[in-house]
């Protein structure tokens, strides 16, 4: 079977940034991975990065070491729909897990186009002339994701403008990840100040247009990583979010390009057990290094 996005679907991402919400897992299905997922999220021994799970990027890229992930970020259900708008020859480069606990802030408006934000570096190199390029996010929650637990919001059409400059400096300041109130609206993003890279200091985003993805468990949402976007906090007191996102890109993106390491939200991630997945078509071992299997042994071949 074919899972593709209808011509509606795709002029829909086109003109918004992003579609969705669609259904994924059955109910009993999600609830039991998401049991499954969390237990193994402690669990370090493979991981492709040596770091505590408190890091702030402890969740990076546990496709590459949990069976369930691995699977997920090859279902035809998801890559299909991201091969109607980015082509046969798919990667996925990238997963997070985005917990979101009682009392957590929400997570300030900011747009991905070479994810050098952080690093300092650009993560992801398109081929050719063009300076603005971006990945394709797949979301998909593990658990209920309402506005009361913090759900994503996005603002339509912000998708082929970037408003940040992503090559700024912006310092890593981990005590005021919980300092930022921004419009009576608890925010941060994970110890930087996403204002920082502002092209213009003096602009905001038309929050009048946001828009609340409320999903239920086992849903998935695709949006470019040029969208405006960003999550409401958390004001429950005993629910936690849960959501995981898995980045997609042409396999003749560049990824990571002219480095060996990543420095991200105050910690250093060493590249050597690091891989791209192809999903579909035509693999390109040329620049980036293809994993055939897991870090757990799980078979990425198709």
């Amino acid at each position: 079977m074919s899972f593709y996005l209808t011509e509606e679907e795709i002029q829909q991402m086109r003109t918004n940034g992003y579609i969705g919400p669609f259904d994924l897992y059955e109910r009993d299905e999600i609830l039991e991975k998401y049991k499954n997922i969390r237990a193994k999220m402690f669990d370090r021994k493979n991981a492709a990065y040596d770091l505590e799970h408190t890091s702030v990027v402890s969740g990076y890229d546990r496709h590459l070491d949990i069976d369930a992930l691995s699977e997920h970020v090859m279902n035809p259900i998801i890559v299909n729909k991201v091969n109607s708008i980015l082509g046969p020859d798919l990667i996925c480069w990238r997963s997070e897990m985005f917990p979101k606990y009682p009392g957590d802030e929400g997570t300030d408006w900011h747009q991905a186009d070479t994810f050098s934000h952080a690093s300092g570096a650009p993560q992801i190199r398109w081929p050719g002339e063009s300076d603005f390029g971006g990945a394709i996010t797949v979301w998909t929650a593990l658990t209920d994701v309402s506005e009361e637990v913090g759900c994503l919001c996005f603002i339509p059409g912000t998708h082929e403008e970037m408003y940040y400059d992503e090559s700024k400096d912006m310092e890593y300041t981990p005590d005021e990840v919980n300092a930022l109130e921004k419009d009576g609206v608890k925010r941060g993003f994970f110890g930087y100040d996403y204002r920082n890279l502002q092209k213009d200091p003096s602009w905001k985003p038309d929050e009048s247009q946001a828009v609340p993805i409320k999903m239920k468990a086992g849903q998935f949402v695709i949006f470019w990583s040029t969208l405006m976007h960003s999550s409401l906090p958390n004001i429950t007191k005993d629910q936690t979010r849960l959501g995981f996102a898995a980045r997609y890109v042409p396999a003749a993106v560049d990824i990571y390009p002219d480095t060996d390491s990543v420095t991200e939200y105050g910690s250093e991630l060493s590249l050597e057990k690091y891989g791209v997945v192809s999903v579909s078509g035509e693999r390109n071992d040329s620049h980036n290094r293809v994993l055939d299997e897991s870090l757990n042994g799980f078979s990425f071949k198709r």
